[in-house]
């Protein structure tokens, strides 16, 4: 397992987010996805149906844009098919009085190999919520 694997296929996860693709998103997560954060208040949640309705209702109908800077990964690499990703994640958008914001995320994800993909099976996020909430 490269390292430099596991940071591509959680940028193309984060961008998946900000195209508001659930589509995309789908196929990079596990359908059992567990994840704690800001917006799940505490709580451990499970499934896609939590992260559906702010695709639904936010995400893609945000036409403006959104980037994301991942900085300072580490990976650790646990076997062949497992891997964790820790980091800090700038979001850039544009609020509703249209000026420049800037929140920032500390994520971990953790990700398995099933059939020569990887999946995002357990995420974790501390600080601001990941989709800015215009």
């Amino acid at each position: 397992v490269r390292k430099q694997e596991i940071i591509k296929i959680t940028e193309q996860l984060i961008e998946a987010i900000n195209n508001g693709d659930f589509e995309a998103y789908t196929k990079i997560c596990d359908p059992g996805l567990t994840s704690f954060e800001p917006e799940a208040l505490g709580n451990l949640v499970e499934g896609m149906d939590f992260h559906k309705f702010y695709f639904e209702n936010l995400l893609s109908k945000n036409s403006k844009p959104i980037h994301t800077t991942i900085l300072n990964p580490h990976v650790h690499v646990i076997g062949e098919d497992a891997a964790c990703i820790a980091y800090i994640r700038l979001t850039q958008y544009i609020d509703g009085q249209g000026r420049p914001r800037t929140t920032q995320s500390e994520e971990t994800r953790v990700w398995h190999r099933r059939d020569g993909k990887w999946l995002n099976v357990h995420y974790h996020c501390s600080g601001a919520p990941a989709a800015p909430l215009q």
